[in-house]
């Protein structure tokens, strides 16, 4: 049995509502044999009639008394459908699903997330921070829409906006004389470093380029502490424990109230970064739109902080 379309609901209720074919024709804005034929159909995909036809005013039978109040609650349900669509569509509602690298709380997430929210006060807001490998795949894999991770990953079925941000890579001490000049391969395999990602050592971009530049060199680059987290390793640097390597944006507030030195590497340590979504997938307006605000934020503070920028989201 074919299922009632919403046109032929529609055409029952108001026919019910006026008691008159002809009323009911002309208030949905329609010729009277077009509403009379739609709901002659509704009523052989019932196999039932609707109503009993009286020379004054249509009356419902039984089958017509147990359908109106039915066909009034779905319309009542696409009412709502149709209404927290277009919501949804102007951003006054709906859920942003983003993943960031887990450090970009410390200089990024908040001014963005306080400044969305209030643009935009009915959407919910949902970041994860993970590693840039594990938002590569959430994305890949469809459970987050969109991120922001450290290049380079494994690009399949994604699209980058590349080079939305760049961060340098420092040295960081509390010893000044060791911050003096740019520091190289060779000197820091004999300083004692406190190293992040202790977890994915192996696959952490800056973890793979020392440990390429040290064999490259003759060397080998053994840490004497390894922790998961950046700013752990710069508290611990702070404390005098050992020297650390920072992204300069996650450690800066660090790096200043505690007065540490820091020291660019030789050669320099550029990261850059990229916003990725899936390759066939759709973005929701209200993920677009944070998407769009974190470019502007970023940008502010390349500006403000003489980071590098590029690309457009």
């Amino acid at each position: 049995m074919p299922l009632p379309t919403v046109r032929q609901l529609q055409y029952f209720v108001a026919a019910a509502r006026i008691g008159t074919f002809a009323g009911a024709a002309a208030e949905q804005h329609i010729a009277q044999p077009s509403l009379s034929e739609q709901i002659a159909v509704l009523e052989k995909s019932l196999g039932s009639a609707l109503f009993t036809r009286t020379s004054r005013r249509l009356l419902l039978t039984d089958t017509g008394k147990q359908l109106l109040p039915i066909a009034e609650r779905a319309l009542a349900e696409m009412r709502s459908f149709t209404e927290m669509s277009r919501r949804v569509q102007t951003l006054e509602e709906g859920t942003v699903s983003f993943g960031t690298f887990n450090s970009a709380h410390l200089y990024l997430l908040t001014d963005l997330i306080r400044e969305f929210h209030a643009l935009h006060p009915s959407v919910r807001i949902q970041v994860t921070g993970l590693n840039s490998a594990e938002v590569a795949d959430a994305v890949r894999d469809g459970r987050l829409e969109a991120g922001i991770v450290q290049l380079p990953i494994d690009d399949r079925e994604l699209l980058l906006t590349p080079s939305v941000f760049a961060d340098q890579v420092v040295y960081v001490t509390t010893d000044p004389e060791r911050a003096a000049a740019p520091v190289d391969i060779s000197t820091l395999a004999t300083r004692p470093l406190i190293l992040s990602e202790a977890r994915w050592s192996n696959d952490d971009p800056l973890r793979v380029l020392l440990t390429t530049r040290a064999q490259q060199a003759g060397l080998e680059l053994v840490p004497l502490i390894e922790v998961e987290f950046q700013t752990h390793a710069l508290e611990l640097a702070a404390q005098g424990v050992g020297d650390s390597l920072v992204s300069y944006h996650v450690g800066r507030s660090i790096i200043e109230s505690r007065g540490l030195s820091w020291a660019p590497l030789d050669p320099p340590i550029t990261e850059h970064y990229a916003f990725i979504t899936r390759r066939d997938g759709t973005m929701s307006p209200a993920t677009a739109q944070f998407v769009r605000l974190a470019h502007r934020v970023l940008q502010r503070i390349a500006t403000t902080t003489g980071a590098t920028t590029g690309g457009a989201a």
